[in-house]
């Protein structure tokens, strides 16, 4: 990457994280270090700028330290509901080999994780243990309700980044701010780069999936945690 794409790329970046997140020292320093790879925008497309730093459960606790840390070597910041407690586990093991330097890209993940520093084996456990403690949860696969027109077009379109999550997880007033979100991050990660004539910018209808949500939603008043309509 010469050093016009290297200003492009860090420019690019300081757009694409919100002003508090780039004040983080951890995830300044992996701005800084993106820009000056050649692979710098191949790792700002691996996730969408979704969570800060502060933002993540239990900010101050070593498991939101160690994931500030480490994560955003290689990708912005991953959200711990992205996946539940039995998914992180062999992600955060194939992540481990891959800062490593190991993976299914010979050489190239070698060259891409020069400098990137990995957790000890107690850390791994402490990030292992939060993102569990955070992670999604998810709907129950055999609810009824996945049944329908909208609970398959709900899956099929949830499903393709995260664990399906449980619609009692939110209240039908909460629901349309959730959505909208992913609705972003989807449009981000649909958007093709490249070639002028080849990019794209998807637009996915989110009302059936609207409904959908609104209607399994949690009552309002209701804590979180409950499973009244869970299908079990």
């Amino acid at each position: 990457m010469n050093r016009l794409l290297h200003h492009v790329a860090a420019t690019v970046l300081c757009l694409a994280l919100p002003a508090a997140a780039a004040g983080a020292p951890e995830v300044a320093r992996a701005q800084y270090l993106w820009s000056q790879s050649p692979h710098g925008r191949m790792l700002e497309r691996i996730l969408p700028p979704s969570i800060e730093p502060a933002q993540l459960p239990e900010p101050r606790s070593a498991g939101a330290r160690l994931a500030a840390r480490y994560c955003v070597q290689c990708h912005y910041l991953p959200n711990p509901q992205m996946h539940t407690a039995a998914r992180w586990q062999p992600i955060i093991e194939r992540m481990l080999w891959r800062m490593q330097g190991q993976g299914n890209m010979g050489p190239l993940m070698k060259d891409m994780m020069a400098g990137v520093e990995a957790p000890t084996d107690s850390e791994t456990a402490t990030l292992a243990a939060y993102l569990a403690r955070h992670g999604q949860r998810e709907m129950n696969p055999e609810h009824p309700a996945l049944r329908s027109t909208a609970g398959q077009i709900y899956s099929i379109a949830c499903s393709q980044c995260h664990a399906l999550p449980d619609p009692q997880r939110h209240t039908a007033r909460e629901w349309p701010g959730v959505v909208r979100r992913m609705q972003g991050h989807m449009a981000w990660a649909n958007t093709v780069v490249g070639a002028p004539e080849l990019r794209t910018k998807p637009v996915l209808d989110t009302a059936e999936i609207l409904r959908f949500l609104q209607r399994h939603a949690r009552p309002e008043g209701s804590p979180l945690g409950g499973r009244a309509d869970s299908g079990r």
